[in-house]
């Protein structure tokens, strides 16, 4: 199994300002359009250079928050290419939002595993958008959030698993956790944590439900870990 090991220098460097974006010179950008209670979402990428660009994998991600305190997700993912200086719709959502419920949109564009670019958005219920004119960047966070962009029955086997523990452990990490399985050579697949756009944990999945299981708890301990060393890293800039 193999493992990625945290550096600690690394995270200076990200925590220091400096942005981890990929120097693609790509813009993500979410658009919405509001008709009484139903929420048209559109996904776009801008190309802001005059050349060709391949191999992008974008997700857009919705999660709605109901009166009763339940989140249910809606997700599109895929691959795409931009034509010089072009702007292309990615992928749309229809969300319908009731008295009291909120949406949280996430748009994520990636190239070979490495961030690109990103945008976030906050929908509210007809009856509080006046109320909110201006979201804070902190209300777009949602403590405990996984992200799943994985291809096969082991790669959702491991997400369950993963989830399931990560659900009932009583952590609540403030940043988004993100699962996604890659095809490989043979006949299994790898499958990578990332957070913060560093991939923390990394494997070839086998058809054991033993191992699988494992691995889950394994990701968990780096996902803590992780989480530990981010603690102290905030303090430290703090002081």
């Amino acid at each position: 199994m193999k493992t990625v090991v945290i550096n600690t220098l690394l995270f200076l460097f990200i925590f220091n300002g400096t942005s981890t974006f990929s120097q693609e010179n790509l813009n993500a950008k979410i658009v919405t359009n509001i008709t009484d209670n139903l929420v048209n979402i559109k996904g776009l990428a801008q190309n802001d250079e005059n050349i060709y660009k391949e191999g992008f994998d974008y997700l857009l991600f919705s999660l709605k928050k109901g009166v009763n305190g339940n989140y249910s997700r809606n997700t599109q993912s895929g691959e795409f290419s931009m034509e010089p200086t072009e702007e292309k719709e990615l992928a749309t959502l229809k969300i319908n939002i009731q008295k009291g419920e909120e949406c949280k949109v996430y748009l994520f564009i990636r190239k070979e595993g490495a961030l690109v670019a990103k945008d976030s958005s906050i929908i509210y219920s007809a009856e509080n958008r006046k109320k909110k004119q201006f979201v804070e960047e902190s209300e777009i966070e949602i403590k405990g959030l996984v992200i799943e962009d994985v291809k096969t029955k082991l790669g959702k086997d491991f997400y369950d698993y993963f989830y399931q523990k990560y659900s009932s452990s009583g952590s609540q990490y403030p940043f988004i956790i993100n699962i996604t399985e890659k095809p490989s050579i043979g006949r299994g697949s790898k499958i990578s944590i990332d957070v913060d756009d560093i991939v923390i944990f990394e494997f070839m999945t086998k058809p054991d439900d033993e191992f699988i299981q494992a691995a889950a708890n394994q990701a968990l301990r780096y996902v803590y870990n992780y989480s530990t060393q981010r603690k102290l890293l905030y303090k430290n800039k703090k002081i």
